[in-house]
């Protein structure tokens, strides 16, 4: 039964992990190509809106202010979306729903808890099985394929500023360019 419990221990170490067990990560194709695919288009947004938007623009202070405000907020997003995908988004030991683990929690005899049929793993409050994933986590909100993981417990706060930071550039880019079409008066061509 020990021997048991600590293979079980030892898949659940490396289970979904790489870089010596130091960085989350899940082996989805699907996952992986839509988060190169972010990557891209990320880097495309960068290219466009440097090379074609401002470089050609003739007035050097609209230039110098929106290419740092635009690079800032691009390379936030970007290490945002990069500490989404590569941290554990709350994970529940996979196995440990085993009567020695059950005891050390201080589960009496008679008391109510769930366990995953998937992993068996004992699941806390608000606690989902993820099929892409593999495993329980914790306050899971969803499997995003545009990050390669779940959100949860853990990486919540940064899918959010993920997002808010996507959401913020793209309206600089959209009231930037038409402001600046208003000053210059492109509106009326």
């Amino acid at each position: 039964m020990e021997y048991e419990y600590m293979l079980m221990r030892n898949e659940k170490e490396t289970q979904n992990r790489c870089c010596g067990g130091r960085v989350w990560c899940v082996q989805d194709i699907c996952g992986i190509i839509c988060a190169l695919l972010t990557w891209g288009l990320i880097l495309y947004a960068e290219f466009v809106v440097t090379m074609v938007i401002l470089v050609p623009n003739p007035y050097k202070a609209y230039r110098y202010i929106n290419f740092i405000i635009f690079n800032t907020g691009s390379f936030l997003a970007f290490a945002s979306h990069l500490r989404t995908m590569l941290s554990d988004p709350g994970a529940v030991p996979k196995g440990n729903a085993t009567k020695e683990m059950i005891q050390q929690l201080g589960y009496q005899e008679g008391q109510v808890f769930f366990k995953c049929p998937k992993c068996c793993s004992i699941k806390p409050e608000r606690a989902h099985h993820c099929s892409v994933c593999q495993r329980c986590i914790r306050k899971m909100d969803h499997h995003c394929p545009w990050i390669n993981n779940c959100v949860g417990e853990n990486n919540q706060k940064f899918f959010v500023l993920f997002t808010a930071l996507l959401f913020a550039v793209f309206t600089m880019i959209m009231l930037g360019t038409q402001l600046n079409a208003i000053w210059t008066d492109e509106t009326v061509k």
